[in-house]
C-alpha cells in the first residue's frame, strides 16, 4: 500500500504541477482553460485504457504466458521510473518555466490544438508511466485490494497538493521532494527487478544464479510489520537468490550514483561523454566476445543404446537411431535380424507433464521355431492346454496348418530428441487352416520362445546415467544461454544507451560552442562599431 501511494502521489503530484502551471499562466493571461482540460481529460481516458487493456490481456493468458508478461511489465515500469527520477531530478528547478514557455509559444499561434495536445502529451506521459508502473507493483504485492486503496489515496493526494500548489495555499521545495521520493521509487524499482527476474525464471527464461543465499522467513514472517514493509513495499522475497540479489545491488548502486553523486565530484560535461563512449565501446567488445566465445555445451550421447532381457536383465543387443523420413530406431539382438522401429508421426507431440515425448510403435515377425502342421494336442499346448473357443474335435480333428506370428509393441519415450526408455511387449498369434476347418481361424499362443526377439528393455542402469546426462545438459545450456545471450542482449542494450546519451551530450556541446562563439562574434563586431572619442 506504502509502494503504491508513494507511486501515485508522486505520478500524479507531477501532472498535477504540469497541469496547475500551465492553467495559472493561462489565466494570467486571460485565456480560457476548456482545451487545456480537453487534453487532460483525454489522457486521463487513455492512461485508465492502457492500464485496463494490459491488465486483460495479462490474465487472459496462459500461466506460463502470464509469467513472460509479468516480467517485461516489471522491466519496462523499471525503465520507466528510472528515466522519470532522473529527468525530474535534472529539471525541477526549471520545470515551470519551461512549461511557461511552451504555453507561450503555443499562444502566439493561437491555437486552441497545440494547448490541448500539450496538455495531453504531458499528463499522457505520467499517467502512461503510472498505468505500467502500478500495474508492476500490483502483481509483486501481497494484497492487490491495498495496493488499489494506496493507489487511489496517492492520487487524491496529488490532486489536492497540486491544487493548493496552484491557489498558492501550499508551498513545497520542489527539487528536495523529488529527490527525496526518488530514492524511495529507486528502492521500489529495484524490488521490481527482483519480482521481473523471478517472473523470468518462472517463465522458463532464466535459469541460471537460483541458488538461494539467505533464509530471511525470520525477518519477512508473513501478516507482520517487517513482511509489510521489506516484501510488500520494497519487493524483497524470504528466499532472494543470487541472480536476483546482484540485479537488485547492481541496479541500486548504478542509479543512486548517476542520480545523487555529489555535484562537485562529477567530471566536466565533455569528461562525462567521453567516458560513457568508452564504457559503450567496452560494454561492445564483452558483449562480442560473450557471444562469439563462451563455449556452447556439448552433451556426449553414445550412438547405441545398450538392451537387456525382460526377463534375466542380460545384454541382448542394443538400439540406435537411423537416418531416413522421420524419426527411427534399428533394434539389434544378438543372432537375429534387425528391425526397423518407425515413430507414428502423429505421436511426435505426445509429451507428458514431465516433458517425455511417449511413443507407440510395432513390428512382426515369424519366429525361428515356428512348427506347422500342428496337431489338436499341440493346438491346446500353446493355447494353454485348453481347446480354443470355436474349434471342435469332432468336426476339426486336424491337423492345421500353423502360421506363426509374433506382434511386438514397443512402449518408448525420449527426452530432447534422445532415447531415454524403451520396453517391449509380445502377443504370438497362430493362424489356423485345414483340418476341418471351413475358413481360418487365428487364436492367440503362449509360446515364450517365440517371443525371444521381442523379449527386450533399454537397460534401467543406462536410463538413468542418460536422464542425469541430460539434466546435466538442460543446466549447462542454461548457463550458456545466459552467458551468451542474455548477458550479451543486455549490454549491447546498455552500450547503445551509452552511445546515444553520448552523442546527445557531445551534440549539446557543440551547440553551447557555437551559441559562444556566435555571442563572441556580436561582442567583436559591436566593438568595432564604437565611435571614436
Amino acid at each position: 500500500m506504502l509502494a503504491t501511494f508513494i507511486i501515485a502521489l508522486r505520478e500524479g503530484l507531477e501532472a498535477a504541477l504540469i497541469v496547475g502551471i500551465i492553467a495559472a499562466f493561462l489565466r494570467k493571461n486571460g485565456r480560457s482553460l476548456t482545451a487545456m482540460w480537453l487534453g487532460v481529460g483525454c489522457a486521463v481516458i487513455l492512461s485508465l485504457g492502457v492500464g485496463f487493456v494490459l491488465n486483460l490481456t495479462e490474465n487472459a493468458l496462459p500461466q506460463a504466458r502470464q509469467e513472460m508478461m509479468e516480467s517485461i511489465i516489471g522491466l519496462v515500469a523499471v525503465f520507466f521510473v528510472t528515466g522519470m527520477v532522473m529527468w525530474m531530478n535534472n529539471h525541477a528547478h526549471n520545470l515551470k518555466r519551461q512549461l511557461e514557455t511552451e504555453a507561450a509559444e503555443a499562444i502566439s499561434h493561437s491555437s486552441a490544438w497545440a494547448l490541448t495536445s500539450m496538455a495531453f502529451l504531458a499528463v499522457l506521459k505520467e499517467g502512461f508511466e503510472t498505468s505500467v508502473f502500478l500495474l508492476a507493483t500490483f502483481s509483486a504485492s501481497q494484497s492487490a485490494a491495498w495496493a488499489a486503496v494506496g493507489a487511489v489515496l496517492g492520487l487524491l493526494a496529488a490532486v489536492l497538493v497540486g491544487w493548493g500548489i496552484y491557489v498558492g495555499g501550499i508551498r513545497i521545495n520542489l527539487s528536495r521532494f523529488f529527490r527525496l521520493t526518488g530514492l524511495f521509487l529507486i528502492l521500489v524499482a529495484a524490488g521490481l527487478i527482483i519480482s521481473a527476474l523471478r517472473s523470468a525464471h518462472e517463465a522458463g527464461w532464466l535459469n541460471t544464479g537460483q541458488q538461494r543465499i539467505v533464509d530471511l522467513s525470520w525477518l519477512v514472517t508473513p501478516g507482520t510489520v517487517q513482511s509489510a514493509l521489506i516484501t510488500g513495499v520494497l519487493g524483497i522475497p524470504a528466499d532472494p537468490r543470487l541472480v536476483e540479489f546482484a540485479g537488485w545491488i547492481i541496479y541500486i548502486v548504478v542509479v543512486a550514483a548517476m542520480i545523487y553523486w555529489p555535484a562537485h565530484l562529477r567530471p566536466t560535461p565533455k569528461r562525462a561523454a567521453q567516458f560513457t563512449t568508452v564504457t559503450g565501446a567496452g560494454l561492445t567488445i564483452t558483449a562480442l566476445l560473450l557471444f562469439f566465445g563462451y563455449p556452447a555445451p556439448d552433451v556426449d550421447i553414445p550412438d547405441q543404446i545398450p538392451l537387456v532381457s525382460r526377463t534375466s536383465q542380460q545384454p541382448v543387443g542394443h538400439i540406435s537411431s537411423q537416418p531416413g523420413a522421420g524419426k527411427q530406431f534399428a533394434v539389434t539382438l544378438e543372432g537375429q535380424a534387425a528391425e526397423t522401429l518407425v515413430v507414428p508421426a502423429d505421436q511426435l507431440s505426445n509429451v507428458s507433464t514431465s516433458g517425455r515425448q511417449e511413443w507407440q510403435a510395432s513390428f512382426s515377425y515369424e519366429p525361428a521355431d515356428a512348427s506347422s502342421p500342428l496337431t489338436l494336442d499341440q493346438v491346446m499346448a500353446a493355447y494353454g492346454n485348453r481347446i480354443p473357443v470355436g474349434l471342435s474335435p469332432s468336426q476339426h480333428p486336424g491337423p492345421y496348418d500353423a502360421k506363426w506370428t509374433v506382434n511386438c509393441r514397443v512402449d518408448a519415450a525420449m527426452r530432447r530428441g534422445v532415447l531415454v526408455s524403451a520396453e517391449s511387449q509380445a502377443g504370438t498369434f497362430i493362424t489356423l487352416s485345414g483340418g476341418g476347418l471351413q475358413s481360418p481361424r487365428t487364436i492367440s499362443a503362449r509360446a515364450r520362445n517365440a517371443e525371444a526377439g521381442c523379449d527386450w528393455q533399454i537397460s534401467p542402469t543406462w536410463s538413468q546415467d542418460i536422464e542425469q546426462r541430460l539434466r546435466d545438459a538442460v543446466v549447462a545450456h542454461d548457463i550458456w544461454h545466459f552467458w551468451a545471450v542474455i548477458l550479451p542482449s543486455l549490454f549491447a542494450i546498455l552500450a547503445f544507451t551509452c552511445f546515444f546519451s553520448a552523442s546527445r551530450q557531445f551534440r549539446r556541446l557543440k551547440g553551447v560552442r557555437a551559441r559562444g562563439r556566435s555571442k563572441q562574434g556580436l561582442l567583436d563586431s559591436s566593438t568595432h562599431q564604437l565611435p571614436e572619442k
